[in-house]
Formats: structure tokens, C-alpha cells, sequence
């Protein structure tokens, strides 16, 4: 799972409340990790890979969302890896990581590999969480028609630029001057925690608004397609408003019980004894969110994929074939019948404005087909009500 106090622990002289969790039934919640990430990154594998008797996902060329779809996916089962990785050889070889506490010690690769596969967890997590806002960012800008291929380059400086930036300052700020110094007060760790969680609140909050006003557009555009808003129409809009309300849900799932458990330990750090017995059902409950969030949050890969794209099946099918994509071939087609000019200005007029009418009755079905992605009901009805389909 992904928490700061993975770094944190990699101080020997590290806080009360974070040795209160680390040290709590360790075999169990390794365990724990690496059945979630294994159980989580198979499930997600089989969810990508294309399936017997189904075409594969393609999007239209202008798009790039499926993209960051893609990119979230993979920060996650990077992420998975990660966790077993840490899990299995802090099970493996408990006496290695034992030296991390030791204070001055000259083993340094104990205390280089505690802080390697933490970084490498938080660095892939916290990706995740901005190809998410760029998803809900993108979302918008596809129905607004400002989205293409050019604004992924401007997602991948973002996302990759400010995952590092935030994540090399946070432990940096931890770690000064030293390992063996760092935690010595809050003013160490506060920063580290505000790096990791900024990213996380930020999806939370930025995510449903932009959501919600996606789905307003989506609203408007299939309104304004053919003047009319049809029962068709209507329920494709619910299902777009669904999928944004799936996403949502899987990630306050997994990722609550984070917030719960950082506010909890928090609060025991600020007490002068975390073992007193009032504080009982404090540490408890510190203790079991502990364990919640080693099961929830490498499950959140196989989870997006089911907001994603729904389940796909069992049948895998590995030899790739590309989808012709309906209007793709339509509009060619309704090109080349058109390819002639009319005899007589009037009806190229007719021609040029039905065209235009074509050209944007194309893309609003583009737009809406890039945020449906994945629901093959939502695809067929928008080709069949599409002017294209109907031999515009």
C-alpha cells in the first residue's frame, strides 16, 4: 500500500505513532499486501487484454483519453509491483530490515532499499492521481472541443513533472540533513505528508466539479446534435454521469481509509504517551484502518477497470486486430460520393452546409463515443442515431 509513513519508517529514530503501525503483526500485513497486489494486478492484466469475440478498444486518432485510461492503469500494476516487491522482502528476509533501526550503522543498503521501493510506490501512485485530474481535466476539454493529441504532451510534462518535483522535495525536507536526523520534529514531517496528500485532495475536490460540468456539456451537445433530446440520448448521458460517479466512488474507497489513518496517528503523535489507556480506541482504530489500506489501495487498478470499462470477460484473445471504427468509414465513404461538384451554385451551397453539418455532427459523436469508452450499448446506439449513419 502507499503511505508517508513508509519513508517515515525509514528513519531510525522515527516517530511513536509510525512504530505503533510498522509494528504491528508485520507478517500479517505484508501478507496482506501481497495477496491485495497480486490478486489486484492479475485481475487487471486480464481486464486490458483484448477478449475472444470482442474488438479492441480504439479510439478515434484526435483522443487522449483512452491514453491516460491506459497511464493509470499501468501506474497502478507499477505500483502493485512495487508492493510485492517491498512486502515479499520485508517477509522474506526480516533480519535486513531490521538494521534500518540500527542508529550509525554501516550497512547503508537496509536504509537505500526502504527508501528506493517507498519513493518508487509514491512516485507511481501519485502519478496516478494527477493522470486522474488530467483525465477529469480532459473529459471537459473533449466535450468543449480543445482537447487532441497535442494537450497529452502537455499532460505527460505535468503529470510526470510535478509527481517528481513533489515527491524528491517531500523527501528531501524528511531526510535533512541525514537519515539518522530526520523526525526529530514535525516540522521534518508535515511537509513530506502535505507532497503525498496534495495530489490525492486534489482529485477529491477538483475531480467531481469538473465532472459535473462535463456532464452539463455532454448534456448540451447531445441536445444540439439534432434539436431534439431523445430517450436514446438521455440515457447516454446517464451512463457517462454513471461512469464519472464509478470512478469517483472506486477511488474514495480506496483511498478514505488513507486520510482516516494519517488524521489518527496525527492526533497520537501530539500526546505526550500514545500508550496511555485513553487513547485505546484511538490506536485500535489507527491500527485496522492500517490494515484496510494494505487491502484497498493496491486494488485500486482492477477496481478503475471495472469504472473503466466494465468486466471484459475471461476469454482472452492475443492476437491484436485493429476495429474499423463506424464513423471513420462512413464519413469516407460519404466523401467520396460527395467528391463531385454540383452543377449549380445553389445546390453546393446545400452541399458546403450540409458538410459543415456533417463535419460537426462527427465530432460531437467523437466526443461523447471518447467519454463511453468501453460501454458497447453506448456505442451502437450513438452510431445509429449519428446523421452520418443515417446517410447524411
Amino acid at each position: 500500500m502507499a503511505s508517508p509513513r513508509l519513508e517515515t519508517y525509514c528513519c531510525p529514530n522515527r516517530d511513536a505513532a509510525t512504530q505503533l503501525v510498522m509494528d504491528f503483526q508485520p507478517e500479517v500485513f505484508c501478507g496482506v499486501c501481497i495477496g491485495s497486489a497480486s490478486v489486484s494486478l492479475l485481475l487487471t492484466i486480464l481486464q486490458l487484454l483484448p477478449k475472444k469475440g470482442q474488438s479492441p478498444r480504439k479510439m478515434p486518432k484526435a483522443s487522449s483519453s483512452s491514453t491516460i485510461l491506459l497511464l493509470i492503469s499501468i501506474c497502478d500494476i507499477l505500483g502493485g509491483l512495487g508492493v510485492i516487491f517491498r512486502s515479499s522482502i520485508w517477509l522474506g528476509f526480516p533480519g535486513f530490515i531490521a538494521n534500518i533501526s540500527v542508529v550509525n550503522g554501516t550497512d547503508v543498503w537496509p536504509s537505500t532499499f526502504c527508501v528506493g521501493s517507498a519513493m518508487w510506490i509514491q512516485l507511481l501512485y501519485s502519478a496516478g492521481f494527477w493522470w486522474l485530474f488530467c483525465y477529469a481535466v480532459d473529459s471537459y476539454l473533449v466535450v468543449r472541443r480543445s482537447a487532441g493529441l497535442s494537450t497529452i504532451v502537455l499532460y505527460h510534462m505535468m503529470t510526470w513533472g510535478l509527481a517528481v518535483m513533489l515527491c524528491v522535495e517531500g523527501i528531501a525536507l524528511l531526510y535533512y540533513p541525514s537519515l539518522s536526523s530526520c523526525e526529530n520534529g514535525l516540522e521534518h514531517a508535515i511537509p513530506h505528508y502535505i507532497t503525498t496528500y496534495a495530489p490525492l485532495l486534489l482529485v477529491l475536490v477538483a475531480n467531481p466539479i469538473l465532472f459535473r460540468r462535463t456532464v452539463s456539456a455532454v448534456a448540451s451537445l447531445l441536445k444540439g446534435r439534432q434539436g431534439i433530446y431523445t430517450e436514446n440520448e438521455r440515457r447516454l448521458g446517464t451512463e457517462i454521469q454513471m461512469r464519472f460517479f464509478k470512478i469517483m466512488l472506486v477511488f474514495v474507497i480506496c483511498w478514505s481509509s488513507n486520510i482516516i489513518n494519517e488524521t489518527l496517528l496525527f492526533y497520537l503523535e501530539m500526546q505526550p504517551d500514545i500508550n496511555e489507556m485513553p487513547l485505546k480506541n484511538i490506536r485500535s482504530a489507527a491500527l485496522i484502518t492500517w490494515i484496510i489500506m494494505g487491502v484497498l489501495n493496491p486494488m485500486q487498478g482492477f477496481l478503475f477497470t471495472l469504472a473503466f470499462y466494465g468486466w471484459t470477460g475471461w476469454r482472452v484473445d492475443l492476437k491484436w486486430r485493429k476495429r474499423e471504427i463506424p464513423w471513420e468509414s462512413m464519413s469516407s465513404s460519404t466523401a467520396g460520393e460527395n467528391a463531385y461538384p454540383a452543377p449549380v451554385n445553389y445546390q453546393s451551397n446545400i452541399h458546403d452546409s450540409k458538410k459543415i453539418s456533417t463535419t460537426d455532427s462527427q465530432q460531437t459523436d467523437e466526443a461523447i463515443s471518447m467519454l463511453s469508452e468501453g460501454n458497447t450499448s453506448s456505442d451502437e446506439r450513438l452510431t445509429r442515431s449519428s446523421p452520418i449513419y443515417q446517410g447524411w
